[in-house]
C-alpha cells in the first residue's frame, strides 16, 4: 500500500513512517513544506530506518494525490486547515486520523473540540466519500522511534466504514501492535480523551511512554 502521512515531519509521523516502510508499504511524508518533508525523508533513508524500502518527501496534498491511504498526524491548532486543503484529492480514499485535540499548555486536560472529536470534524469536512477512522493516539513516539522494540500497548480502531476499519485495524498490525475494533467513529470521543490522561501519567510517574493493555480479549481482537 502507498501510505501518506500527513503532517509526518514530526517524531510520531516519523515513528510510523519507518515501521511501515519496514513491513513493506511505500511511504510517502507530507509538510506544508515539501522541502522539508523531503529533508525529514532523507534523514530516515539515510539512518538505515526503512531497511531498504525508500521514503519520500512531499508537500501535503500531492502526498495525499498519489497515495492509497492518508494518515494525519498534524497538532490539532493545524488539523481543520490541513483537512480542507487535502480535501479535493481525498476522495475514495480512506483517512486515518492520528489526531488529538491537545491545546498547549494544558495538555494533560481534556478538551473536547467542538465537533466532540478531531476524528468527527474530519468526516464532516471530508464528507461521506472519504471514510475516516481513528486509531494510533496512545502509542508513544518515543516506543515507535526504535523499529526493532516490541510495544507493550493495545491500539484502538474506531470507524463506521469497515473499508476504513480493516485497513486500520491491518496497519496497527503491521507496526508489531494488537488492534482492536473499538466500535463506532462516534467512540473517537473516547480514544482522544485518553491521551490528556496518559500524558499526566507519564508526568506524575515519569514515565516514557505510558501506553494501554487490555485484558480478558483474545489474542486476535
Amino acid at each position: 500500500m502507498r501510505i501518506a502521512i500527513v503532517g509526518g515531519t514530526g517524531k510520531e509521523g516519523g515513528g510510523l513512517a519507518i515501521r511501515w516502510a519496514r513491513a513493506g508499504h511505500s511511504i510517502v511524508i507530507g509538510s506544508r513544506d515539501a522541502d522539508k518533508a523531503r529533508a525529514r525523508a532523507t534523514e530516515l533513508n539515510a539512518a538505515g530506518h526503512a531497511a531498504g524500502v525508500a521514503i519520500e518527501g512531499a508537500d501535503n496534498v500531492t502526498a495525499a494525490r498519489g497515495a492509497d491511504l492518508v494518515v494525519l498526524t498534524v497538532p490539532y491548532a493545524a488539523h481543520a486547515d490541513t483537512v480542507r486543503a487535502i480535501q479535493p484529492v481525498m476522495a475514495g480514499k480512506v483517512l486515518v486520523d492520528v489526531t488529538v485535540p491537545l491545546r498547549p499548555p494544558k495538555v494533560s486536560r481534556v478538551q473536547l473540540p467542538p465537533g466532540r472529536a478531531a476524528a468527527l470534524e474530519a468526516q464532516a469536512l471530508l464528507g461521506p466519500s472519504t471514510p475516516v477512522a481513528a486509531a494510533l493516539h496512545h502509542v508513544s513516539h518515543a516506543h515507535l522511534a526504535d523499529p526493532d522494540a516490541a510495544i507493550e500497548c493495545d491500539v484502538l480502531v474506531v470507524a463506521d466504514d469497515e473499508r476504513a476499519r480493516t485497513a486500520a485495524l491491518g496497519l496497527v498490525r503491521d507496526l508489531g501492535l494488537r488492534a482492536l475494533d473499538a466500535g463506532p467513529l462516534d467512540n473517537a470521543v473516547a480514544l482522544e480523551s485518553l491521551t490528556p490522561v496518559l500524558i499526566h501519567l507519564n508526568k506524575k510517574y515519569k514515565s516514557p511512554g505510558a501506553g494501554i493493555v487490555f485484558t480478558e480479549i483474545p489474542d486476535d481482537g
